[in-house]
């Protein structure tokens, strides 16, 4: 079991910063040019990309999982990635999974484990990055699961669940442990029921008045238009990079 990590908001100025970073990956995945982004506290950008691997390989980038593309010459990071203060390129392994537990992630193929019920999938992640108790973990997800309209944590393997009630799922996993930052790839389905979507956004505002940065990946601006509003930043990613 891994550690939590030990800072407090005020330890740190930006939950993400990408600081002229350059992701070591090959042209069919993130081009590799500079990356700047800085998150605050509570703050929510939005990131349009409509190519998933992509926005799977900036998310991996975000996390500190795609590294900064050394320079030739120096042998040096080009830029810096940073995630509440800790730079991931000097971060040793143990340290790096236990920041990597303050963060909640939806990705595009929701890497549930099939051999697993889907208790087991929601808890793993927390149980194995924090000291929480599983009594108060299962207490947890439980009050989320009700909140997305499951009525109760699932038990049954992930195959056996229909598609809205992994979705239910998915998003208990990621709320769970009270994240500092979220990374969510496509999270709604504009045709999933209004509840569910009214229940996400609920749950999203409420982890960013308690201080948890969210960058939502949308293939589509028409996701987040009922929850952007002025001032927020917005980007593309793209052939280009990430642009606003």
């Amino acid at each position: 079991m891994v550690e939590n990590a030990t800072l407090s908001e005020g330890d740190y100025g930006f939950v993400l910063k990408l600081d002229d970073a350059v992701p070591f990956s090959d042209s069919t995945g993130l081009p590799s040019v500079k990356y700047n982004l800085s998150l605050e506290p509570g703050e929510c950008v939005f990131v349009e990309c409509r190519d998933s691997f992509r926005a799977a390989q900036f998310t991996d980038f975000c996390v500190g999982l795609l590294p900064v593309k050394p320079d030739p010459s120096t042998g040096k990071g080009q830029g810096t990635v940073s995630c509440m203060g800790l730079n991931w390129a000097e971060l040793d392994e143990k340290r790096a999974q236990a920041l990597r537990g303050r963060i909640g992630r939806i990705t595009d193929d929701s890497g549930w484990i099939d051999l697993y019920e889907m208790h087991m999938n929601i808890l793993w992640p927390s149980l194995h990055h924090s000291r929480t108790s599983y009594d108060k973990l299962v207490l947890e997800a439980v009050h989320l699961a009700e909140s997305f309209g499951l009525p109760g944590l699932p038990t049954q393997l992930p195959e056996k669940l229909s598609l809205l009630d992994r979705k239910r799922s998915e998003y208990v996993r990621t709320f769970m442990n009270r994240p500092s930052l979220l990374l969510l790839e496509n999270p709604i389905n504009l045709g999933g029921p209004i509840e569910l979507y009214n229940a996400f956004l609920t749950e999203l505002t409420a982890a960013r008045e308690r201080g948890c940065a969210v960058v939502w990946i949308g293939s589509e601006r028409s996701a987040w238009a009922g929850y952007a509003r002025p001032g927020m930043q917005r980007f593309r990613l793209g052939s280009n990079g990430l642009v606003k």
